[in-house]
């Protein structure tokens, strides 16, 4: 099922054209040109993110062969989703905001900020003893023979010996039997590093729907590959295997878990039509306060551009 489902996906982006003409504040898409110039600003402002060119044979000529898509490596995800679940207990706060702008609500208000003990003890569970490090076991003081220190003129001198150094056996040295007893017992590493999935992210270009595409690639704590049921425990249900599914990456010969783009330029146009209001209401503050100026900010540069 997996396999036609991606070959459908296939031929449907094959035959979708290229966007040519910037819809981005019209409806939220973008064309290809566009995502390179965000993907380059990213890039630019968070040094963690790169461009790939992924398999060869499977580049799209419409994006720059060394930047088909974005990558970040390491996104570390500290609880499984029924960790974070929203119960009775858990309460909501309407959060008024000045100007008279509209309240918005803030969930998991009633609960307490968790420390990093309180995050591991939660990951390894109450029963799970806490890791041990390799104990060392060292002899009392009190059991260490007293060394006489020799007397210096009984050192013979340097000139004295023609026929090389004679080594002989110094009690001030170290005693090659060690009284440092290592412990063979090891349950792993440091109870001071704090053990974690990771999650690879990426970014595509969807030539279908025209927006960018988000992908999951997650490791466990010993940076083995998640499997696909291990994914959706940090997925929340009421998306996963719905809007988040298990596809084939466009870009390379594995199966990731990705985020369906079909509403992604929607959800975009509300926030640029958010950030405008903003930007428009700081604008006129501006010209109020420049007046005539010939510095006064210009009505373009009030606009949100897609690379921002």
């Amino acid at each position: 099922m997996n396999s036609v489902q991606t070959l459908f996906f296939g031929i449907r982006e094959y035959l979708s054209p290229v966007l040519k003409n910037s819809k981005f504040k019209e409806t939220g898409c973008i064309t290809p040109e566009e995502f390179v110039a965000a993907g380059d600003f990213l890039v630019y402002k968070c040094p963690t993110w790169k461009w790939e060119s992924g398999e060869v044979s499977k580049r799209r000529d419409y994006l720059p062969a060394e930047k088909q898509f974005l990558i970040t490596r390491n996104v570390p995800c500290f609880r499984r989703v029924k960790q974070m679940e929203y119960t009775e207990e858990d309460s909501e706060t309407q959060i008024e905001t000045e100007n008279g702008e509209e309240a918005w609500v803030a969930t998991h208000s009633g609960r307490v900020v968790a420390n990093i003990e309180e995050i591991v003890q939660q990951i390894e569970g109450e029963d799970e003893e806490i890791i041990k490090r390799n104990s060392i076991v060292l002899e009392p003081e009190n059991d260490k023979e007293e060394v006489d220190i020799p007397n210096i003129e009984d050192i013979p001198d340097i000139e004295d010996v023609e026929d090389g150094l004679v080594e002989e056996e110094d009690p001030a040295t170290l005693a090659t039997t060690s009284n440092v007893v290592v412990s063979s017992h090891d349950d792993g590493p440091s109870d001071k590093i704090l053990q974690v999935r990771t999650y690879d992210v990426f970014i595509t270009y969807d030539k279908y729907y025209q927006t960018p595409r988000m992908w999951l690639y997650g490791y466990d704590e010993h940076r083995r590959p998640l499997t696909s049921v291990q994914i959706f425990e940090d997925i929340s249900q009421d998306y996963a295997k719905k809007t988040v599914t298990i596809e084939t990456h466009p870009h390379l010969n594995m199966s990731l878990a990705s985020i369906h783009p079909c509403r992604h330029a929607q959800v975009m146009k509300k926030i640029i039509e958010k950030m405008n209001e903003e930007a428009l209401k700081k604008f006129e503050l501006l010209q109020q306060q420049y007046g005539n100026s010939p510095n006064a900010p210009q009505a373009e540069q009030a606009q949100v551009r897609v690379d921002q």
